[in-house]
């Protein structure tokens, strides 16, 4: 299967619409990535349609769970899930931030060759990173543990803002220890085509 017909039948099955123009840079940023990952290492994922399932399926899964047009991608490393859920909300403002500066380079150069007028990348730790304002939206890929990343992102987020992190089995024992100040929404369980294993998105918002 080529990978735009399995990138096509992914979103089929994870009920997406996604422009065609939008799947075609979807398919150009993982052409991008295969390109720097040659020098740079970037990803351990280099099976081409790995990359479909686990890079751009992967990522896209969260779409509907996204809240508000201020969208924040903390430890994006080379724009994950940053540039699917951009090409899938053009609407919507992206911030792709890491403290990597290889991972960011490539992440600016993506964002220009793509067009991605809606996204922008900042190289910056988390800790030290102060915007001229909050997200309603903030989004990670299994960086640090629930209490390490809001106790890290959550003063990032807006009161009664979204806090989306993206685990592998349900982390019964990090939501225990979840900061006051904050309430956990749901734990969802996500089926990804071609991706194997547990896959869960741990939804929590700012109440204060």
């Amino acid at each position: 299967m080529r990978r735009a017909e399995q990138l096509a039948a992914g979103l089929w099955e994870l009920g997406l619409e996604l422009p065609t123009s939008a799947q075609a840079k979807a398919l150009d940023y993982l052409a991008l990535l295969q390109e720097w990952n040659r020098v740079y290492n970037l990803t351990a994922v280099r099976d081409p349609h790995e990359m479909v399932s686990r890079h751009l399926l992967d990522s896209l899964v969260i779409t509907p769970f996204i809240a508000g047009r201020r969208v924040l991608d903390v430890g994006t490393g080379a724009g994950l899930p940053g540039i699917p859920l951009a090409l899938a909300l053009p609407s919507d403002e992206f911030v792709l931030l890491d403290s990597n500066a290889k991972k960011i380079r490539f992440v600016r150069h993506a964002v220009t060759v793509l067009g991605l007028e809606n996204v922008s990348a900042v190289c910056e730790r988390v800790q030290e990173y102060a915007p001229l304002a909050a997200f309603d939206t903030v989004v990670t890929r299994a960086l640090a543990t629930v209490a390490e990343f809001v106790n890290m992102a959550g003063r990032l987020c807006a009161c009664h803002g979204r806090i989306l992190m993206m685990k592998g089995v349900y982390p019964q024992q990090e939501l225990a220890a979840l900061p006051a100040g904050y309430t956990l929404a749901q734990v969802k369980a996500l089926s990804v085509p071609g991706v194997r294993g547990d896959r869960h998105l741990v939804h929590i918002e700012r109440s204060e």
